[in-house]
């Protein structure tokens, strides 16, 4: 029997079963903080959080580390505070997930901030995406970084479906519509089921298509010190490794992602 069905599967289960990776993500930035200070970080914040399995991550890596998620949107966060959060025990105590605006200040300083999976597309003006920027900037110790990942290529602004299969289910992105002159795009997550039944628009996201120049001019514009882009290397087949390294130059890849690291 099919363990998941349309009627039956908890959207954000899936989401975390094929989006997500959080384990890679906090070993990412724990090297790359280390490697640049030369000590460990302890405080992380994950904007854009949603159910907050980042900032819960980075607390279950190291009895040291404290963890803060901010998100405007209270059912993914009641969820992480259920499901990802309750299930650490006495570590919960070290992470705090928070309706809040990622645009205002706080008064707790990180040394590493981070928006995962393209968060920061919701920006859609310069001036908002600026803003953003320089209250992450201010948000950080001198000794911190922002975190962001980004993709591209020609394919990035066609709109087509792509699948991937898990063991239960199929991951189907929509890539819905794309405007060349405003870089508005419109993306859905779709999960399909063994039984034929069909998760539809599970997920949806109402973009602005950032170009990688754009995002670094713009980190540099709003004061960060030092831009680094790290580019995912391929396998024997040409797909992406999982491995990303720091780089001067991409490639020409239809489709790519990159990791980017903007230190205060």
């Amino acid at each position: 029997m099919a363990r998941f069905t349309a009627r039956t599967a908890d959207k954000y289960v899936l989401y975390e079963q094929s989006v997500q990776d959080p384990k890679a993500e906090v070993k990412f930035v724990h090297r790359v903080y280390k490697k640049r200070f030369g000590k460990k970080a302890t405080r992380l914040r994950e904007d854009f959080c949603g159910t907050g399995a980042i900032a819960c991550e980075w607390v279950r890596r190291s009895p040291e580390n404290r963890a803060i998620g901010i998100d405007l949107d209270t059912v993914p966060l009641e969820w992480g505070r259920e499901h990802n959060v309750a299930p650490l025990g006495a570590a919960a105590e070290r992470v705090k997930l928070i309706r809040a605006d990622v645009l205002e200040e706080r008064d707790d300083k990180m040394q590493i901030i981070c928006a995962n999976n393209f968060s920061y597309f919701t920006f859609k003006k310069r001036k908002d995406l600026a803003r953003y920027f320089r209250a992450v900037r201010r948000s950080l110790v001198r000794e911190g970084f922002l975190y962001l990942d980004i993709y591209g290529g020609p394919e990035a602004q066609i709109p087509q479906l792509e699948e991937w299969e898990y063991d239960d289910f199929t991951y189907v992105w929509d890539q819905d519509d794309y405007d060349p002159v405003t870089g508005d795009y419109r993306c859905f997550i779709h999960f399909d089921f063994p039984d034929g039944t069909r998760m539809k628009k599970a997920f949806r996201y109402d973009w602005r298509l950032w170009n990688l120049t754009e995002v670094k001019d713009l980190l540099k514009e709003t004061g960060f010190s030092k831009v680094v882009v790290y580019w995912e290397g391929t396998d024997k087949d040409g797909d992406g490794n999982g491995v990303f390294r720091p780089v001067k130059r991409g490639d020409d890849s239809i489709a790519w992602v990159a990791y980017v690291v903007a230190f205060k």
